[in-house]
């Protein structure tokens, strides 16, 4: 199985992802996928412009039952498989991650390909700590959860010196932002990274005293946060 990113937005797909991934992508025919429409999009302008409807596109997403994860074994016996999901990196913060789970259980090879990780590429930009890091996920999406988790994260964070990387929904990016600097202590260092590898990239750490003194309205768009206490 072919583990095949995919861009993290509308870009140049040569300028973000190496040839022999797109090669890669152009010579499979079988394909586990989170949205097939995008998915069909993509792969159209990888270079399948005009067979897309040869291809075949099995949707693997949070609603799947595991019985129907465990059944897409069989397409296996057909030849090489590809697997595309919406999150960038297949099987990172996906629920692609099952697939792979289930081709190790059988003995199928796994081949990882190389492509953009928001998460990293925020690590990377964030100049926070790069050598300790923990993902945490989304974290709840209920007010008072949110808000006790965000304080458990920033006591672990200075507990471990440790960079805490966190996403959101996008219609809820602002009211997380919103909660940080309420709660998070003045020199706590938060990174904000959105739109990542896109022309409207925005890439900003700073404490949440400097972010409280420059308002910032992130928006619905796709955003990495890092914490470190």
């Amino acid at each position: 199985m072919y583990l095949i990113p995919s861009p993290l937005g509308e870009v140049d797909l040569a300028g973000i992802l190496p040839a022999q991934v797109l090669e890669i992508a152009c010579s499979l025919k079988i394909f586990v996928v989170e949205e097939a429409r995008t998915v069909r999009r993509y792969l159209s302008k990888a270079g399948l412009r005009g067979h897309i409807e040869e291809l075949e596109l099995h949707e693997l997403n949070e609603h799947t039952a595991p019985a129907e994860v465990e059944a897409l074994v069989s397409l296996f016996d057909r030849g090489d498989v590809g697997l595309v999901s919406e999150a960038g990196l297949p099987a990172v913060a996906d629920p692609g991650a099952a697939l792979v789970a289930l081709c190790h259980r059988h003995g199928i090879e796994v081949v990882p390909l190389v492509g953009p990780s928001s998460l990293m590429l925020a690590l990377m930009a964030s100049g926070l700590n790069g050598q300790s890091f923990a993902f945490r996920g989304y974290i709840p999406a209920k007010t008072d959860e949110r808000r006790s988790a965000l304080k458990d994260i920033e006591r672990l964070s200075k507990q471990l010196n440790q960079s805490q990387i966190l996403i959101e929904t996008p219609y809820r990016n602002d009211s997380l932002f919103a909660d940080m600097l309420q709660l998070l202590s003045p020199g706590t260092r938060v990174c904000v990274a959105a739109d990542i590898t896109l022309p409207t990239q925005f890439i900003r750490t700073a404490t949440v005293a400097e972010w409280k003194s420059r308002p910032l309205t992130i928006g619905k768009r796709p955003c990495v946060f890092i914490i470190l206490a």
